[in-house]
């Protein structure tokens, strides 16, 4: 495993862990890495100091916990996709404006999902809306892995 120093086009830090240089490659290429601010895909890697182990002991074993944890990681990411996709509704591209009706109370409140520009997801959260990107893009529970 190994942690990258990431920042988004709009110059947010934050760090990421891979289990290789190639996973954090096909993963930004596939817009699967987002910010955690901003919701922007536009990730790169920053400069940032190795890290060195000095401990001895059993490496074979530290491997395999950092595996472990990955897995985990991901089979939380699979539930938390799932929960999303079957307890909103997907309002497509209309997300920014009903965002804004439900904020203003102009439609029922309801939990909704859809697609927004980064400067939409800007905007929304200028207003006070509260809005989360989900990385890369949803894929129906069946289809997870």
């Amino acid at each position: 495993m190994i942690v990258f120093d990431l920042a988004c086009d709009n110059n947010h830090p934050f760090e990421g862990w891979f289990g290789s240089a190639d996973d954090f490659d096909l993963q930004a290429k596939a817009g699967d890495i987002a910010c955690p601010v901003c919701g922007s895909v536009g990730v790169t890697r920053q400069l940032s100091a190795p890290y060195v182990n000095t401990r001895s002991g059993n490496r074979q074993a530290d491997e395999s916990q950092m595996v472990s944890v990955a897995n985990a990681a991901q089979a939380l990411k699979k539930k938390f996709i799932e929960h999303v996709l079957s307890h909103t509704e997907d309002v497509g591209h209309r997300f920014p404006k009903e965002a804004r009706r439900i904020f203003y109370k102009e439609s029922p409140e309801r939990a909704i999902r859809g697609t927004a520009s980064n400067q939409e997801v800007g905007q929304l959260k200028e207003e006070g809306i509260d809005v989360m990107a989900i990385p890369g893009t949803p894929a129906f529970p069946e289809k997870l892995h």
